[in-house]
């Protein structure tokens, strides 16, 4: 359990009491940076005592708002269970539930704004907040800094990465996202990384485990740069493909021929927007620009 992320949930409005449950028990199994919640949607179901069916709605729009995000799968006796963290940088920026402070105005016999500060001595007055006071309670930070939230975003890119090799074969994790950090901080594109991850993890599929390279090793050998090489030519090609495609197109248009009328509005936005064929030649043709 994390008082962490139950406090920051606690003080946040999540627009319903179902919501609200269903995020404190997710909180109440989470490590101090929101990850490791590890729980079947029938479990919070019971838990709850909420129905199933709002279970799965609440747990579908957490996912889709960007409170929750799925880091990977846990083998149990029923199949896997869904990985879940909570995302702190989007608890942040609902709104608070804390009221917020009431000054009262002067009256005819003015009533004392705040409490008493006992006897001075030596000139020294006591302190001005009783010790059961709100603000003499030391809370953890509520709020999560643009720093800390852009740090938290970087770390979710690495656990994705992470988390789309395959399960079983994952060691280390502490060596592979350092790793991984290094690579993305070289320039390698986190995107593309993780495309060779998953393109790794397609190739393996089908191997015995004892083929499938473990995770720290293969991110220390750089074996993603195979995979990666292949993105870029994929890539490469596709962008060939397309030009190629484009200046078919612009033929037809500068020849007027009859497929002309088969053109798209969208390929010929594209053709203008590349400065393939202008408005003239595009009108000529008999296309509207």
């Amino acid at each position: 359990m994390s008082w962490r992320i139950a406090n920051e949930c606690a003080e946040r409005r999540f627009g319903s009491p179902a919501r609200k449950q269903i995020i404190m028990f997710l909180a109440d199994k989470a490590s101090d940076d929101g990850s490791g919640i590890w729980c079947s949607k029938g479990t919070i179901q019971r838990h709850t005592e909420l129905g199933e069916s709002t279970v799965k709605r609440t747990i579908n729009d957490f996912l889709r708002e960007g409170i929750l995000i799925e880091t990977g799968q846990r083998r149990c006796q029923n199949g896997y269970t869904v990985i879940y963290r909570i995302v702190l940088a989007k608890i942040s920026q609902l709104e608070s539930t804390a009221e917020p402070d009431v000054e009262t105005g002067s009256t005819v016999d003015p009533v004392q704004s705040e409490p008493g500060r006992g006897s001075m001595v030596d000139g020294v007055r006591g302190p001005r907040w009783t010790p059961n006071h709100p603000k003499t309670i030391h809370k953890p930070p509520t709020r999560v800094d643009a720093r800390e939230a852009a740090a938290e975003i970087e770390d979710l890119e690495l656990e994705n990465i992470l988390s789309a090799y395959p399960e079983d074969r994952i060691r280390d994790r502490r060596t592979c996202l350092k790793q991984i950090a290094v690579a993305v901080k070289a320039g390698v594109e986190a995107e593309d990384l993780l495309l060779a991850v998953k393109a790794y993890a397609v190739e393996t599929e089908s191997y015995t485990r004892s083929k499938v390279c473990f995770a720290d090793n293969w991110f220390k050998m750089r074996r993603w740069e195979k995979g990666l090489a292949q993105i870029q030519s994929n890539r490469k090609k596709a962008l060939e493909a397309e030009a190629k495609g484009r200046a078919s197109l612009a033929d037809w248009i500068l020849g007027r021929h009859p497929l002309c009328k088969h053109i798209t509005r969208r390929q010929v936005a594209d053709l203008l927007a590349n400065k393939t064929v202008t408005p003239e030649q595009v009108r000529s043709a008999g296309l509207e620009v």
